[in-house]
C-alpha cells in the first residue's frame, strides 16, 4: 500500500486542475479523458496546431512505419468506423488530418493554447500545486502536471562548426518550411540517414542536381511496400476492429502479428533464409525481429539475419563499393530502429547521388559554399539536416522543471533518467510523464502505448479526486527498485549494444543507457494495473 501523509482539508485551489503540455497524439487524448472526468484542463502547444510530431515533421516522405490502420485511436469506435485511411502507411499529412479530426470531432479546441511554450514550471510545496510559466508570460497553477511532450520532439543539430557560415537554406527535418524547400535543380546535401534520412533522401534525390548523402552509420533498412487501401480490406479491418483493438492491448508490442516459437540456430541455413524471405515480403517492420526467438538476444543468431539484410543490400546497390558501406556491420540488427526503405537503396544506383563515409573522412566543418571532410570539400546550394533528436528525454529536461528543494528535473537526471514505471519521478509530486523513459514506448506501436498511459494516469487522478487526496508522488524505494528492474531486463537483450538514441549515444554529454523498457507492453501493462489495484503502491499520497 502507498505510504500516507496528513490530509489538508482546506487547501486553497488552484486555478485550473491540470496542465497538459503538448496536443500531440497524447495531449488530445489526455485533455479528452480529463475533461470527462470533470477537470478543468489547459493545455499548451508550442505549434500553431495540433499535431505534435505529425505537425513538426512535414519533410518529404515522411510516414508512420507502423501500418495506419493499426496506428490510431482505439478509445472511439465511432472514430474506428467513420476514419477511412488511404494507404497502408500514412504520410504525414494525412496523419496531421486525422488528429484535427478528432480535436474538432470531439470539441477539444476550447481548451487548447496553441503557439505557446512551456518554459518553467515549480512545484509549489506549501500549497501542492505547480506553478507554471509560459514563453507569452502566462502564469498559472494546477494541481497536476502533465507532461504529453513526446519521445521525439527536440531537434538536434549535427556537432559539427560553421552552421551559421553556409549561405543558402538549411532545413532540419523536424523543422520543414510549411511551404515546401525549393530543392529543384540544386546541389543537396543531406547529413544523417536514420528513418528521417531514408525517407527523405529517394525524393530529394528525383529533384535535386546533385545529392551528397552524409553518412555516419549505416542502418538496416526494410520494404515498405506501401500501397493504397482497397475497399475491401478497409472494410474487414473495420468489421474486426472490436476485437483486433482489444488484442492490441492484450499484446507484446501494440500490433496483432504471430511471435515466433523457435530458435534461429535450430533451423538450417535454407529454413532460415525461407524464414527471411517471407519476413522481407510482409513489408512489416518488425518482421524480421519475429522471425525466431532469439535474435535480439544472442549474438550469433543475430548475425544470421544482419547478413540477410546486407545481402539484400548487394542485390540491390549496383556499386559493390556503396553497397558495402550502406551495410551495417558495427551494431546488430534490430538494435537500432530499422527503417522502412520506399527507394531508399535504388536511389544510390543513380548517378547524381553520391555517398560520403563520415567514419572514414570525418566532417571538419561547414563553409559558406558547402561542406567540407578531411579530404575533400563539397559543393551545396540547399542543406538538410537528418541528424535527429534528443529523444526520450529532452522534451522533458529541456523544460526547467523544480521539484521538491529546488531540485531540477535536468538536475536529477544528469546520470540518466530515474522514474517510476516512466510515468513518475520522486521529489516531483503531483507530475507525469506520458510515455516517459523507462517505460516501453518506442519499442511499441506508440498509439497503445499512449492510450495506455492516458488511462493509467486518468483513472489515478479519479482515485486521488474520490479519495479526497491532493498530492502523489513516487517514493525513492520504488523508483529505485524500477530503474534497477528496467536496467536488468534491457542487458538481457542485444540493445545495450549499439550506440543509438536509444541510449543516448547521439547527443554529445548525454548519460548512456537504455532509455526504454524492453519487458514488453503486455507485461508492463499488467505491473501498472497492479500497482493501481494495490492502492497504487510505490507512491505516497498527501
Amino acid at each position: 500500500m502507498p505510504a500516507a501523509a496528513a490530509r489538508i482539508p482546506d487547501a486553497p485551489a488552484p486555478e485550473t486542475d491540470a496542465v497538459v503540455v503538448g496536443a500531440g497524439m497524447s495531449g488530445l487524448y489526455q485533455l479528452l479523458r480529463l475533461r470527462e472526468l470533470g477537470l478543468r484542463t489547459r493545455v499548451f502547444e508550442a505549434g500553431d496546431d495540433v499535431g505534435g510530431t505529425w505537425y513538426w515533421n512535414r519533410y518529404p516522405g515522411a510516414r508512420c512505419d507502423i501500418e495506419s490502420m493499426t496506428y490510431s485511436y482505439s478509445f472511439s469506435p465511432e472514430l474506428d468506423q467513420e476514419w477511412v485511411w488511404s494507404e497502408r502507411y500514412a504520410t504525414q499529412p494525412e496523419i496531421l488530418r486525422y488528429l484535427r479530426h478528432v480535436a474538432d470531432r470531439f470539441g477539444l479546441r476550447p481548451h487548447l493554447t496553441l503557439g505557446t511554450r512551456v518554459t518553467r514550471a515549480v512545484y509549489d510545496e506549501r500549497h501542492r500545486w505547480w506553478e507554471v510559466s509560459t514563453d507569452t508570460g502566462e502564469r498559472v497553477t494546477t494541481r497536476f502536471l502533465i507532461m504529453a511532450s513526446g519521445c521525439s520532439t527536440v531537434p538536434k543539430d549535427p556537432e559539427v562548426p560553421g552552421l551559421d557560415a553556409f549561405a543558402g537554406p538549411v532545413h532540419h527535418t523536424a523543422r520543414w518550411p510549411r511551404t515546401g524547400a525549393d530543392l529543384d535543380d540544386r546541389r543537396v546535401a543531406v547529413i544523417g540517414t536514420g528513418s528521417s534520412g531514408v525517407q527523405c533522401i529517394p525524393l530529394i534525390a528525383r529533384r535535386a542536381a546533385a545529392l551528397a548523402v552524409f553518412q555516419r552509420t549505416p542502418v538496416y533498412a526494410l520494404p515498405a511496400l506501401n500501397r493504397p487501401l482497397s475497399g475491401p480490406e478497409v472494410t474487414a479491418r473495420k468489421a474486426e476492429y472490436p476485437a483486433f483493438r482489444d488484442a492490441q492491448r492484450r499484446s507484446k508490442g501494440g500490433s496483432v502479428l504471430p511471435m515466433p516459437t523457435r530458435s534461429a540456430l535450430e533451423a538450417s541455413a535454407a529454413e532460415r533464409v525461407e524464414r527471411y524471405e517471407a519476413a522481407w515480403s510482409e513489408g512489416v517492420l518488425s518482421a524480421l525481429l519475429r522471425s525466431y526467438t532469439d535474435l535480439l538476444v544472442d549474438r550469433t543468431a543475430n548475425e544470421t539475419v544482419a547478413e540477410f539484410v546486407r545481402g539484400k543490400i548487394r542485390a540491390t546497390v549496383t556499386d559493390p563499393a556503396t553497397a558495402e558501406l550502406l551495410s551495417p556491420r558495427t551494431y546488430p540488427f534490430g538494435t537500432k530502429r530499422p527503417c522502412l526503405d520506399t527507394g531508399y537503396y535504388t536511389t544510390f544506383n543513380q548517378p547524381h547521388v553520391r555517398l560520403v563515409d563520415l567514419r572514414r573522412t570525418p566532417l571538419v566543418e561547414v563553409t559558406a559554399k558547402g561542406l567540407r571532410t578531411e579530404e575533400e570539400e563539397f559543393p551545396a546550394d540547399v542543406l538538410v539536416l537528418a541528424t535527429g533528436f534528443d529523444a526520450m528525454t529532452g522534451a522533458l529536461t529541456g523544460i526547467d522543471l523544480v521539484g521538491r528543494d529546488g531540485v531540477t528535473l535536468r538536475e536529477k537526471w544528469a546520470h540518466g533518467p530515474l522514474t517510476y514505471l516512466g510515468l513518475a519521478a520522486a521529489g516531483f509530486p503531483n507530475l507525469f510523464t506520458v510515455t516517459g523513459p523507462l517505460s516501453p514506448s518506442v519499442l511499441t506501436n506508440m498509439a497503445v502505448s499512449i492510450e495506455q498511459h492516458v488511462e493509467w494516469i486518468t483513472d489515478c487522478l479519479r482515485f486521488l479526486r474520490d479519495g479526497g487526496w491532493t498530492e502523489i508522488e513516487a517514493t525513492g524505494t520504488a523508483e529505485r527498485e524500477w530503474v534497477r528492474h528496467a536496467a536488468e531486463v534491457a542487458d538481457r537483450t542485444l540493445y545495450p549494444a549499439a550506440e543509438s538514441w536509444y541510449t543516448g549515444a547521439n547527443v554529445p554529454g548525454k548519460a548512456r543507457g537504455f532509455l526504454a523498457y524492453t519487458g514488453g507492453a503486455d507485461v508492463y501493462r499488467e505491473r501498472c494495473d497492479a500497482v493501481a489495484r494495490d492502492g497504487y503502491a510505490g507512491f505516497a499520497l498527501a
